[in-house]
């Protein structure tokens, strides 16, 4: 009766085993390496409860044998559990470490923020107003070195012909001072000027008319003189006044690609909207560079040119008084 009592309570013993053995573990969603290590724990814990129920009913003691049974289904949940907790945060740490954040970059816009670098970013029709307003911007230089060198060793020459024009005290005395001058001496014109409508005017018994007929070669003279001074004011006058213009067209140009660009990435993060920007701005800031010191310089020739006027009108009617006095003193003989 015995030896069937405890085979009977080792069948009970064994069905129970195996109905826990069919039933989920746990209700939540594990995954599948968790499933995996719980199911090859099972068997393995089922062994050592056939060896303990053996050994109880050999014994004799049916509550060992009650005891070791439940064993198996007390023992399976933790070890189970604490595995499961040991695979969610791996899986977890893989997930995390796969998953990396994507850099939002602005595509098509300038990454180096310095002036060759927004213009190499820049767009062809950008670029082609920065080339124009610094080829403007080096003509401009260009005409104050040379102009200016010019303008200043004309107004020296001039200051040291009239200083030694003072003691002449005729025309022809004039003109003997005047032949060491040079041939591009604006003084020796005038005064050849001077001489040359005298000798038209020889038979000529009116002296009037030949003062007229001189002031007139004077003044055509000094417009001569001048006209060819002003020569270069007139790209001076263009570039300070169209240069900032051309940027502002640069700059619209440029901002509406911007805005294109924008809408095609998406977003109006301000590192992608301020290098485009930039980028348009620096075309405006190259037109003023350009026109600035054009209005300037323009400014600077216009008031030297205006001085050098002055001081050869002054050797024109310089000249007019030798030649009425010339024309004074000959009536007076003839009389």
């Amino acid at each position: 009766m015995r030896n069937l009592t405890a085979s009977i309570l080792l069948a009970i013993g064994l069905t129970g085993s195996a109905f826990a053995d069919t039933t989920p573990a746990t209700p939540t969603k594990q995954p599948t390496t968790a499933a995996v290590s719980s199911t090859a724990t099972t068997p393995t814990t089922a062994t050592p409860t056939v060896t303990d129920a053996t050994t109880s009913t050999t014994g004799n003691d049916v509550k060992a044998v009650e005891t070791e049974t439940t064993k198996p289904d007390g023992g399976n949940t933790p070890v189970t559990t604490a595995e499961n907790s040991e695979n969610v945060p791996s899986a977890t740490e893989n997930t995390s470490s796969e998953v990396q954040p994507e850099l939002v970059t602005g595509g098509g816009f300038a990454e180096d923020l310095s002036v060759m670098g927004m213009y190499r970013n820049a767009d062809l029709v950008v670029k082609s107003v920065m080339i124009g307003l610094l080829l403007a911007s080096i003509v401009t230089w260009a005409l104050f070195f040379a102009k200016g060198s010019y303008l200043i060793s004309l107004r020296r020459r001039l200051r040291n012909e009239t200083a030694q024009l003072v003691e002449a005290k005729s025309l022809n005395d004039a003109l003997a001072i005047s032949k060491n001058f040079g041939n591009k001496s604006a003084t020796a014109d005038f005064f050849n000027d001077a001489e040359l409508e005298r000798t038209y005017s020889q038979e000529s018994k009116v002296a009037s008319g030949i003062k007229e007929r001189v002031e007139m070669r004077m003044e055509r003279r000094v417009a001569a003189i001048i006209r060819e001074l002003g020569r270069g004011n007139g790209y001076l006058a263009t570039i300070g006044a169209i240069s900032p213009f051309i940027g502002l067209f640069g700059t619209v140009w440029g901002i509406m690609n911007s805005f294109i660009g924008i809408a095609h990435s998406q977003t109006t993060n301000l590192a992608v909207v301020a290098p485009g920007i930039a980028e348009a701005l620096l075309a405006t800031a190259i037109g003023l560079i350009a026109a600035i010191p054009a209005v300037i310089i323009y400014n600077i020739f216009a008031r030297m040119i205006a001085g050098y006027r002055g001081e050869i009108g002054d050797i024109a009617t310089g000249v007019v008084t030798l030649v009425s006095r010339d024309l004074d003193i000959e009536n007076s003989k003839a009389r």
